[in-house]
């Protein structure tokens, strides 16, 4: 790429921001082409890449979290950036956000409309929505926002187990998943604007590795939701403490007093899922948490949770972890070894 006219990049800075994704990649777009020559002993090359924080009106505030943000330009001030990135809104994941930022709409849906490219991270997907862009287009947040985004946007298509995304027009609306996935993020943008050798020498200066295999592995399965249905409160009271039982669910529909079809609905309708998916998801977490603690046999495993197949536990985790039970064990249980022993 040339280094006469570096790619600008604004950085989209709300009082939701999270300053460490926020100043990560302004840290890191700078080092494009600027800091590979410096490590290996050369002059400081020219940067490849022009990061600007950039906000409604330009002026500095306090984020959520009490660090002080302070944007380089305003919206007036910012009229031709070829990509716009959003780092992370920290906002819970069915807070309602319709309506709270109209002149950031505007104006992405005015630079989208110019030309300009749209990258998100995280929860920073959830801006976008409110423009419109991502309607009937394919998309990635944080896993545990997928839901909520889902219900809150139906006419997008929501895919919680990948790590990137990349779709819109010529293919200009780019999404990272959750947590440290914006990284990957400025891998991406920085092979597909600066080329792969530029991608690999960032990657080797901040020791990154790609998130290959998506968020499915860190994601929870089963994540309680606040409902006023005490009946099928009850039922998951019990399902806690006997997912392993034979035909649990059989049994809360014994419990709820209900018939099976009426129950089905009810749960369904509190949860997200149905019956037999919670059974699942509650098996599989705990499964997770033996994986990760232990070195039990994975036929061990499937039968203390409830399964008599080992075979077929294997593939219904594979399915919805995204790793098989030995995968998991190895990336995640030698991962809490690790913090164990540091802690020791």
């Amino acid at each position: 790429m040339s280094t006469v006219k570096p790619l600008q990049v604004a950085l989209l800075v709300t009082r939701e921001s999270s300053a460490a994704t926020l100043y990560g990649m302004f840290d890191m777009f700078s080092s494009v082409g600027r800091d590979w020559q410096l490590l290996t002993g050369e002059s400081p090359g020219h940067g490849f890449i022009k990061p600007e924080l950039v906000s409604c009106n330009g002026e500095g505030f306090n984020s959520l979290n009490g660090a002080w943000l302070q944007p380089q330009k305003s919206f007036a001030s910012c009229t031709t950036p070829d990509l716009i990135c959003i780092p992370d809104l920290l906002v819970a994941p069915y807070q309602e956000i319709r309506g709270q930022y109209p002149e950031e709409v505007a104006w992405l849906t005015e630079q989208y409309a110019r030309g300009a490219f749209i990258a998100t991270a995280c929860t920073g997907a959830l801006l976008v929505a409110e423009t419109g862009l991502l309607d009937h287009q394919e998309c990635t947040t944080h896993w545990a926002y997928c839901e909520a985004m889902r219900e809150h946007y139906p006419n997008i298509q929501v895919y919680g187990e990948r790590s990137l995304v990349i779709s819109g027009d010529e293919q200009r609306l780019l999404q990272a998943g959750g947590g440290t996935s914006w990284m990957d993020l400025a891998l991406l943008i920085t092979a597909r604007f600066c080329g792969p050798e530029e991608a690999m020498r960032l990657a080797r200066i901040y020791l990154l590795d790609w998130h290959h295999v998506g968020q499915q592995p860190y994601a929870v399965l089963s994540r309680p939701r606040n409902t006023e249905d005490a009946l099928i409160t009850r039922c998951q009271q019990w399902l806690a403490q006997h997912y392993e039982s034979e035909s649990p669910v059989a049994k809360m529909v014994e419990i709820s007093g209900l018939n099976e079809r009426t129950f089905a609905r009810r749960f369904s309708k509190a949860t997200g899922l149905s019956p037999l998916e919670y059974v699942h998801a509650m098996r599989l977490e705990e499964a997770k948490q033996m994986l990760e603690t232990g070195d039990q046999s994975i036929e061990w495993i499937a039968n203390e949770i409830g399964y008599e197949d080992g075979s077929f536990f294997g593939r219904l985790f594979k399915r919805k972890v995204g790793l098989t039970p030995a995968q998991y064990r190895k990336r995640f249980g030698s991962l809490r070894k690790s913090f164990s022993e540091l802690q020791s």
